[in-house]
């Protein structure tokens, strides 16, 4: 079976591993804000790729919001970039990890949550609190949000590969269910 995949979301981070003084940054490049006081990281918004970039004092960088792994590496590589040009020592290698990919589905399958809850492990359905079933599935770890439009969101996943094997187990699992 083939499925149309959306990737909402991806979480990637990074650390170069060097101590960064945010306030310099926050001084010298635009579409940056750091309010300490609130939250300890700064934000560096890219236009493009679209993403919101968090910055810690202690060389770690939290990238979110691009739309594919690619984009994330980029989006990384240019805050790097910007950071080097402020006379920061960034390595010249460093290792981006993907955190979290949050993307949704449809299946062509009408879904009965009640069903699914009774006979599938691992869920979670409270229809009086949320109209979703939860399913978190062990291997790949990743957690489904189903709806009984036959509509799906997946998050968890660390890899496009593990997006996909996730889904189609999923769908397997379902089908089994009828």
């Amino acid at each position: 079976m083939v499925f149309k995949i959306k990737i909402q979301n991806i979480v990637a981070c990074t650390s170069l591993g060097i101590e960064i003084n945010l306030d310099k940054i926050t001084s010298h490049i635009d579409n940056t804000e750091y309010e300490p006081n609130q939250f300890p990281g700064l934000v560096m918004k890219l236009k493009q790729p679209k993403s919101a970039n968090l910055i810690f004092t202690t060389g770690k960088i939290v990238c979110t919001g691009t739309k594919s792994p690619k984009e994330a590496k980029i989006a990384i590589a240019k805050v790097v970039k910007k950071i080097r040009g402020l006379g920061f020592k960034a390595p010249e290698n460093y290792k981006v990890n993907l955190v979290n990919i949050v993307a949704s589905t449809k299946l062509d399958l009408k879904i009965n949550l009640n069903q699914i809850a009774f006979n599938l492990e691992n869920t979670e359905y409270e229809p009086n609190e949320f109209p979703g079933l939860v399913y978190r599935m062990g291997d790949p770890k990743v957690t489904f949000l189903l709806f009984g439009s036959g509509s799906i969101i997946c998050t968890g996943a660390k890899s496009v590969a593990d997006l996909k094997r996730g889904i189609e187990k999923l769908y397997k699992n379902l089908k089994e269910l009828k």
